[in-house]
């Protein structure tokens, strides 16, 4: 069988060249060897006219056709001062072409970054564009309001959170682009014959193969060009008007979200977590102008994110072990807005229109169904219990909505349904916010399992875990694919929904790693430099998004729901507040105004209602309203036909006729370039530098949360303190005494009632932060007590155990030290007593300072003594009880104990 490979892109550099009668675009790929030229015609003052020839140059062929089209475009023959042909600008790639009110523009991307690397496939981030008019100034027909629509289109910032790749499909999950390399080859018998005919009948250098003279058989690698998921292209209606006239080298599909990577080092072992985020193209907008769903099933704030794990040290597809979960958040799907007129900071709800058939919905959920397949879980995250009704009512119509299209679904594929009013736990003190959603990040994880493309280990055999065993999913020969996904809502779909997702892809992570190889338990715990460097990477993502739709950074992260927010985070969620509060009334409108124009949502022309003037946008993105639908889709089978035969496995990744017809296959050489990623990404014909590669430089990597301290574990899995890692997870402000009282903080939230069985984080955390302060009170100087019985004094530290003095130290400090070394101190002692003057008046035993007893945290004075600090009566009967209870001598209870003991039990277990 042969293999199969992705198709990478032709043109990575771009050349624009200028005569007055035509723009020539050169493109070139990365080792410069293969060119193509794409001739625009300047002289048409309205129309765009694109010439493709087709033809692959080599570097001579096309230096020999530029200095022909510089030779005949000069204005005299054989006059050299002024150049026929002059270069205009130097791209990446080409955005699209966009046409307001005069001639078409070209966009294009001059400057570009990487910003992650996938098995050899680098994504890059759009750093800086020029859009370009096409027509000649000669033939160019003015409009007045021509510069407005070209400000209006530039107010979407391109160098904002737009990402592609030239190798890599961005708009398809990490499961959908290996699945579709593995698929059989009998798949592909009918396309690739008449591919196959095309290649026969290409030119002898295309065709040519190293080993033909010598009769070995060829190497044949079937080449895959998949069509991408268009939901999540924000380029596509912009390169609608070429695609089907230039070669598919030329297009590059751009998505907008969100892309980080971070790098985990597990004893030295790299390991890259990898978290895309794909907005939505449909129904797109700002928040309180995009509410709700429209008439297509398209909702607003819809955004898929999705993790992925893999293993540095193999870069190969094929060879090396990957790992994914996706989730999505998306607005409510039923008919809803918000009125902004009011200028309230919570304008009421409002149900626009009424569906008792849940229409909407239903083509909603039929969209979720083809792309990640059942079960579809719903977590809906909006308040149950106001004082006035208000998120309320979006509960009371989608609930309705999924038991009426459950009814028909088989019982195996229903629609899951959990809802949760995270705010009012979160002002419980009887409640652990994170305690819950781990609990339900658990249930889901196992429905849904996550994709790997590796079977499991023989350690799971050997070593099996009860929650491994549980794990769902669909088990394939190659490994699991992830059927289902979670759909996590409120209301803005913004700071609760955030730490939702944060949660469940904590719980996704440990088994990711742990179908890896890298743990040997599916489980992870807070304050790991594993959990913060994946805390950091969510709270990235969630700024993101939250400044694209909502116009302010997070209010309210997972810091805050865990109780260790500094004391200066409240300050920064009011500026938050009012930089929300501030673009929702005054900016939103021009935004939503760019987005429409830019995702050609509103094509203006002569005639027509200019773009600022429309009273609303409401029939710009709901298009079928305006026309009398010819099939009506049944209420009853409500999903698209063929969906329920391939359920639990998503109908877009099954090996059926509707999707094969979407994928490209072309017959090539194993060593062509068009497939060939190690050429790609490792460069061997150019000296390249191990210091100025991505994975080498990546800026975001666990070093930074490594441990100050030598000799201390450095296993990114080992639970550490804030003040014990390089990077303070509470910020580089706060201070040692803020972080111990935060910590106490958090460690005194009680759990959730009646969850005595589930193991938790959170109780976790509280139990280490508990450990935490013990040791505090070890470090500090032991301090010597008079006991009235007349017993000779103890220190705290001959309470303690001696063994716990050989784990930081490496040896057993109560045992006498050799004669040798006990010499060979006496020596330095003496040395430094001579170098160095000391102010005092009597003279000093040796000793004395050999014996000294540590000080750290006492008022005075110098190394050589110390006064005592002044203990209050209460204190030493506290202490004093404390050290006949570890004696086993237990005082009366008094009622204040019982009192407190009572408390406790009512909070904790009541």
């Amino acid at each position: 069988m042969p293999q199969t490979a992705a198709f990478i892109g032709g043109i990575q550099k771009m050349v624009l060249y200028e005569t007055r009668a035509r723009y020539f675009l050169v493109g070139s790929n990365q080792a410069e060897t293969k060119h193509r030229v794409l001739k625009i015609d300047r002289t048409e003052p309205k129309d765009l006219v694109i010439i493709d020839d087709k033809h692959v140059y080599n570097q001579q062929e096309v230096r020999e056709l530029l200095s022909r089209l510089d030779l005949g475009n000069r204005t005299k023959m054989g006059q050299k001062g002024s150049s026929g042909l002059s270069k205009s600008v130097m791209a990446f790639g080409i955005v699209g072409f966009v046409r307001f009110l005069e001639g078409y523009y070209i966009v294009l991307i001059t400057k570009r970054r990487v910003m992650a690397d996938i098995g050899g496939h680098y994504i890059y981030k759009i750093e800086d564009t020029t859009m370009i008019y096409i027509p000649n100034d000669s033939v160019r027909v003015t409009h007045p309001d021509e510069a407005r629509y070209v400000r209006i289109f530039q107010n979407v910032d391109l160098s904002s959170n737009f990402y592609f790749s030239y190798s890599y499909d961005l708009s398809h999950s990490l499961q959908c682009n290996l699945t579709l390399l593995q698929r059989p080859y009998e798949q592909w018998l009918s396309e690739a014959s008449s591919a196959e005919d095309k290649v026969h009948t290409q030119s002898k250098q295309d065709s040519f193969d190293i080993f033909e003279e010598e009769g070995l058989p060829t190497q044949v690698v079937y080449g895959l060009r998949n069509q991408p998921y268009y939901k999540y292209v924000w380029n596509g209606k912009l390169l609608e008007r070429v695609k089907d006239t230039v070669h598919p080298d030329w297009l590059m599909y751009i998505i907008h979200g969100f892309c980080g990577q971070s790098k985990l080092l597990i004893y030295g072992r790299p390991v890259h977590i990898t978290l895309i985020a794909r907005r939505s193209s449909r129904f797109a907008g700002t928040r309180f102008l995009k509410r709700g769903a429209n008439c297509e099933g398209d909702v607003a704030n819809e955004v898929e994110t999705e993790q992925i794990v893999h293993d540095a040290s193999v870069t190969s597809f094929t060879a090396g072990s990957y790992s994914s979960y996706v989730q999505v958040r998306g607005s409510v799907p039923l008919y809803w807005s918000q009125d902004i007129s009011t200028m309230m900071p919570k304008p009421p709800i409002r149900l626009d229109q009424a569906d008792p058939y849940a229409h909407v919905a239903g083509l909603h959920f039929d969209q979720m169904l083809q792309r990640f397949g059942s079960p579809i879980i719903i977590l809906n995250l909006v308040k149950k219990r106001e004082k006035r009704k208000h998120e309320k009512i979006l509960s009371e119509d989608l609930y309705p909505a999924v038991v009426n299209l459950n009814q028909f679904l088989p019982p195996e594929h229903c629609i899951e349904y959990i809802a949760w009013d995270m705010a009012r736990y979160t002002k419980s003190k009887l409640c652990n916010v994170l305690d819950r959603l781990n609990m339900i990040a658990e249930n889901v994880v196992k429905r849904t399992g996550f994709f790997i493309n590796r079977s499991d280990f023989y350690c799971h055999t050997l070593r099996p875990d009860d929650r491994w065993r549980d794990v769902g999913g669909y088990m394939t020969s190659s490994g699991r694919l992830q059927t289902g996904v979670l759909r996590t809502n409120c209301v803005d779909c913004l700071d609760r929904t955030n730490t939702a997702q944060f949660m469940v892809g904590k719980c996704a992570l440990a088994y990711q790693l742990y179908a890896l190889g890298m743990i040997d338990k599916p489980k992870l715990q807070f304050d790991t430099d594993c959990v913060r460097l994946f805390e950091e990477l969510y709270e990235d993502h969630g700024d993101t998004l939250s400044l694209q739709y909502g116009g302010s950074q997070l209010v309210h992260r997972v810091k805050t729901y865990r109780k260790i927010a500094p004391w200066t985070q409240h300050s920064k969620d009011i500026m938050q507040t009012l930089s929300r509060y501030y673009s929702n009334a005054f900016s939103d409108a021009d935004r939503q105004d760019a987005i429409n124009l830019f995702l050609q949502v509103y094509q203006p022309s002569e005639g027509k209602a200019h773009l600022w003037e429309l009273p609303t946008d409401f029939y710009l993105h709901q298009k079928s309203t305006l026309i009398l639908p010819h099939d009506r889709r049944s209420y009853t089978m409500w999903w698209t036909q063929g969906i329920l035969s391939y359920l639990p496995v998503p109908y877009d990744e099954a090996a059926c006729e509707d999707t094969m017809k979407k994928v490209k296959v072309k017959r090539v050489n194993r060593f062509d370039e068009s497939i060939d990623i190690y050429t790609e990404f490792y460069k061997p014909y150019e000296l390249t530098l191990f210091d100025d590669t991505f994975s080498i430089i990546m800026s975001n990597a666990a070093r930074e949360l490594m441990p100050k301290y030598v000799g201390v574990d450095p296993s990114p899995f080992t639970v550490r303190k804030p003040e014990e890692t390089g990077k303070s997870v509470l910020g580089s402000k706060s201070n040692k005494e803020e972080a111990v009282l935060q910590r106490k903080t958090a460690a005194s939230a009680p759990p959730p009632p009646s969850e005595e069985a589930i193991s938790t984080t959170s109780e976790d955390d509280s139990e280490e932060d508990r450990d935490d302060e013990g040791s505090v009170s070890q470090r500090s100087t032991p301090i010597k007590l008079l006991i009235e019985s007349g017993e000779s004094s103890r220190t705290q530290e001959e309470i303690q155990p001696q063994q716990t003095v050989k784990e930081p130290y490496g040896l057993n400090l109560s045992e006498l030290p050799a004669e040798k070394d006990v010499l060979i101190y006496k020596r330095f002692a003496h040395l430094g007593e001579n170098q160095h003057m000391v102010e005092r008046s009597e003279r000093i035993n040796l000793a004395k300072i050999i014996y000294l007893e540590p000080v750290s945290q006492f008022p005075e004075d110098s190394i050589y003594g110390v006064c005592p600090p002044q203990v209050d009566r209460d204190s030493r009967e506290v202490f004093e009880s404390h050290v006949m209870t570890g004696r086993g001598h237990v005082r009366v209870l008094c009622r204040e104990d019982m009192l407190m003991y009572r408390e406790y039990v009512k909070n904790r277990y009541m």
